[in-house]
C-alpha cells in the first residue's frame, strides 16, 4: 500500500518538476515527498525484519505444520508499530527540506528546486536537532535502511536453515508444508535482494558526495538525486508484482478478489448459479449420512395422532 502511495503521489511530482522546472504544490511537496520516500524505506526495512522473525518462529515452532493462523488484531498491531515507527523516524525530513529558487544567468528563467537546508525560523533546540540529523543522515541511511534489513534477513535465513537441518534428522515434516515454507523463504529473499539492489546506488552516491562535494557540480548532484529517486520508484513498482508472483496464496487471493469485483458489476446470474451450486453441494453432503436416497418425501402422518 505504501509503494502505491509513492507511485501515485511522489512520481507525478518529480516528473512534473523535471519537465516544467516548477515544483508542484510548492514548498509542501518539498517536505512531503522526502518524508514519504524515507517512510517507504522504513516500512520496507521493518517489514523485512518482521517477516524474518516470523520465519524464525515458524522454523522453531514444535508443531510447525499445525501452527495456528495469527489473529487479525495481532497483525494490525504489528503493522501499526511498523508504520508509526517509520513515519516517526522520518519526521526530521519535513523540517530539513525547503523550496529554493534559482535564476539562469543567460535566459533569466526562474527554476524551483528543493534544498536540504533547515529553516532558520525554527526554534533553537529543534534547529540544532535538525542540523545533527543532517550531519548524520548519510550514515543513518546506510546503517538503518540498508545494513539492518540485509543483515537481519541473511542472519534469520541462516539460523532458520541451521535449525531445519537439525530438525530433519529427528522430525518428518510434510512435503506440502515444506514446499510452502520454501516459497515464503524465497519470497523474503527476493524482496530483500530487490530492496538492496535499488538502495545501493543511493548509499554509494551519498558517501561519495559527502567526501567529494566541493568537486561535484550542482547539475551532477541533481542528476544523481533523480537517479536515486527513480531507483526507489522502480523498487516500489516491482515489489508488489514480485510479492504476488512468488507468494502463491496471496496472488491467488488477489486474483479471486479482482474476479469477484469484476463479476459484481455484471448480472445476478452468477449469484443464482452459485446458490444452486451450494444447494447441490449441501444436498450431496447431506446424502452421505443416509443409507437410502431421499428421492421422495416421507408419507405424511394422519391428523390427530400423538405424533
Amino acid at each position: 500500500f505504501w509503494d502505491f502511495l509513492i507511485l501515485f503521489f511522489c512520481l507525478p511530482v518529480v516528473i512534473f518538476n523535471e519537465i516544467t522546472k516548477k515544483r508542484l504544490l510548492g514548498d509542501m511537496s518539498c517536505r512531503i515527498v522526502p518524508f514519504m520516500e524515507v517512510s517507504s524505506l522504513g516500512v520496507t526495512t521493518f517489514s523485512l525484519c518482521a517477516l524474518g522473525i516470523d520465519r524464525f518462529h515458524a522454523a522453531t515452532s514444535p508443531q510447525a505444520s499445525t501452527r495456528p493462523i495469527e489473529q487479525c488484531q495481532s497483525i494490525i498491531a504489528k503493522l501499526a508499530v511498523i508504520w508509526v515507527g517509520s513515519m516517526t523516524l522520518s519526521v526530521p525530513e519535513i523540517l530539513l527540506w525547503q523550496l529554493a529558487r534559482d535564476t539562469a544567468p543567460v535566459s533569466g528563467v526562474v527554476t524551483e528546486f528543493c534544498s536540504m537546508k533547515p529553516s532558520p525560523k525554527l526554534p533553537e533546540s529543534i534547529y540544532s536537532l535538525v542540523l545533527t540529523y543532517q550531519n548524520a543522515r548519510m550514515w543513518w541511511y546506510f546503517g538503518c535502511y540498508f545494513c539492518l534489513p540485509v543483515l537481519f534477513t541473511v542472519s534469520c535465513q541462516l539460523v532458520t536453515r541451521r535449525i531445519r537441518g537439525t530438525d530433519k534428522k529427528s522430525e518428518c515434516r510434510g512435503a506440502k508444508h515444506g514446499q510452502g515454507e520454501g516459497h515464503l523463504n524465497c519470497t523474503i529473499i527476493a524482496l530483500t535482494a530487490i530492496y538492496g539492489l535499488c538502495t545501493t546506488p543511493e548509499n554509494v552516491c551519498n558517501i561519495v558526495v559527502a567526501y567529494m562535494s566541493p568537486d561535484v557540480s550542482k547539475q551532477t548532484l541533481d542528476l544523481l538525486n533523480l537517479i536515486n529517486q527513480f531507483f526507489l520508484f522502480f523498487k516500489c513498482s516491482v515489489t508488489p508484482v514480485l510479492l504476488l508472483c512468488l507468494c502463491r496464496p496471496l496472488g491467488q487471493a488477489f486474483m479471486d478478489c479482482c474476479c469477484c469485483c469484476c463479476e459484481g458489476c455484471g448480472p445476478d446470474t452468477t449469484s443464482s448459479e452459485s446458490s444452486a451450486d451450494s444447494k447441490l453441494k449441501t444436498e450431496m453432503s447431506s446424502s452421505i449420512f443416509f443409507d437410502k436416497p431421499r428421492e421422495t418425501p416421507p408419507p405424511l402422518l394422519a391428523l390427530g395422532t400423538p405424533c
